[in-house]
């Protein structure tokens, strides 16, 4: 939805949409016929960022969202792993700040091209929802993010305040899921 800011809660809702379709595409089967062969795994990954958006073409109309924002989102899964949610430093501090009970955990700096080294960071799967889909915990596990610093190893902090502001032009991050 780009028609209202969502500065409180965009990255929230991506990392929970991404988890809910890891969750969604582990009880698919590749072939019915064939149960051996197992289920379905998906890689994930989203940053956070401005987007330029519009309605290309007059006889077949589509929306469309273009950027390095969209690029980046892209070159999160690509270079994720099967089973797995990627996120940029960017998207980590927005989601720590966000949804401090989903587990970050860094999984250090990877070449990505087009853009060079990148900090990135895994969401962790295994959240505790209470019947309205609001997380109420991690299972196993105390209530903890991870530090962005990006050549310190893993510490444990309060998430940030106000970790990214909006860009020059003024208009508002947004996180962009590619699966």
């Amino acid at each position: 939805n780009l028609e209202k800011t969502q500065d409180d809660c965009h990255a929230k809702q991506i990392a929970l949409f991404a988890v809910d379709a890891m969750e969604a595409a582990s009880h698919i089967l590749i072939d019915s016929d064939k149960p051996e062969m197992g289920y379905v795994k998906i890689r994930s990954g989203f940053h956070s960022g401005s987007v330029v958006s519009n309605v290309i073409g007059l006889l077949n109309p589509r929306y469309g969202l273009f950027g390095d924002t969209v690029n980046t989102a892209s070159r999160m899964e690509s270079n994720s792993l099967p089973n797995r949610i990627q996120c940029s430093d960017t998207a980590a501090l927005l989601l720590s700040e966000q949804a401090p009970d989903i587990y970050l955990k860094k999984r250090g700096k990877i070449a990505i091209k087009g853009k060079g080294n990148m900090v990135t960071y895994w969401v962790e799967d295994g959240l505790i929802r209470d019947d309205h889909g609001d997380i109420s915990g991690r299972a196993g596990d105390d209530h903890h993010v991870v530090a962005f610093a990006p050549d310190d190893d893993e510490v444990d902090m309060a998430p940030p305040k106000n970790p990214i502001a909006p860009s020059e032009d003024g208009s508002k991050p947004i996180s962009v899921l590619k699966k």
